[in-house]
């Protein structure tokens, strides 16, 4: 698992940016769409390539730019997805465009889920609000490759019901063989499912921990959760892989936003191994 962020065209300044125009629109939930974008540059576009975990600087001239995971396919071509939340300036702005619309993009940067650790093994999908959308590249990953692994379960808890992230895919995912659980902290009059926070799933789910691998994602206080509880089942620190985005604003570990204890996120992650951010998760002021 690289800890380094890779240029959109290998050798590449990791500041040049490419323009990118918005070719799809999709609506999720509340103040959340997914952006399909395709970067004008024809040679640009055959040559980019991400892992899952990665994300894009995404630009809008005059407003600013904002650190943005990839949700889309790694194998796929043809898309490549941001699910964004307009929560600020850059991000409200992108909310305001339509189809057609220019962007600016450099990227991929960071460092990605180790779906190879989890080869073999039992896998389990831990995340918590918008937290899905950077795991999603590993569940396309592990869809079309399904006969890599044992068991794959995801476990996926959000506000509402109407705040269930890509909820229109949910069978796809059980179809192909995974095991999906989802979680609401409200239910409301039509939702039959559990209410309660992720670790409740965790709580309910029989695994070997020997043989399981964790990758989890979401709210910081989420992930300290799941992660204690998943040691509590005795489960290795070295199986566990979490995502620690947060404010990243450059990429290139310039700017200090990201700085979490001795690391920058953006530069070092944001996928780290367990037992290397554990000193700094258990200090609960973030």
């Amino acid at each position: 698992m690289s800890a380094l962020g890779t240029a959109v065209v290998s050798g590449s300044d990791a500041w040049a940016m490419f323009p990118a125009r918005i070719k799809a629109v999709r609506p999720e939930i509340q103040l959340v769409s997914t952006y399909e974008l395709e970067l004008e540059n024809a040679e640009v576009r055959r040559r980019f390539a991400f892992r899952s975990g990665q994300f894009n600087m995404l630009y809008l001239p005059g407003i600013g730019e904002a650190a943005i995971s990839i949700s889309s396919d790694p194998d796929d071509n043809d898309s490549l997805l941001h699910t964004v939340r307009a929560v600020g300036n850059v991000t409200r702005a992108l909310a305001r465009l339509d189809v057609g619309d220019q962007i600016m993009l450099r990227g991929p940067f960071g460092s990605h889920w180790p779906e190879a650790e989890a080869v073999g093994h039992d896998l389990v999908i831990a995340a918590g609000g918008l937290g899905l959308a950077p795991l999603r590249p590993v569940i396309y990953e592990v869809v079309r490759h399904r006969d890599r692994y044992r068991r794959v379960t995801i476990l996926y808890g959000a506000r509402t019901p109407a705040d269930l992230l890509y909820a229109h895919e949910y069978e796809a995912w059980r179809g192909a063989g995974l095991d999906v659980r989802t979680t609401v902290d409200l239910g409301d009059d039509q939702w039959k499912g559990r209410i309660g926070v992720v670790t409740t799933l965790l709580d309910s789910l029989t695994f070997d921990p020997s043989e399981t691998r964790l990758f989890t994602c979401g709210p910081e206080i989420m992930m300290r959760f799941v992660i204690y509880a998943a040691l509590d089942r005795k489960l290795s620190r070295e199986h566990i892989f979490l995502s620690m985005e947060r404010n990243m604003n450059c990429a290139v570990g310039l700017c200090g936003h990201c700085q979490f204890g001795p690391v920058f996120v953006c530069k070092e992650g944001p996928v780290f191994r367990y037992d290397r951010m554990e000193p700094f998760l258990a200090v609960e002021d973030f």
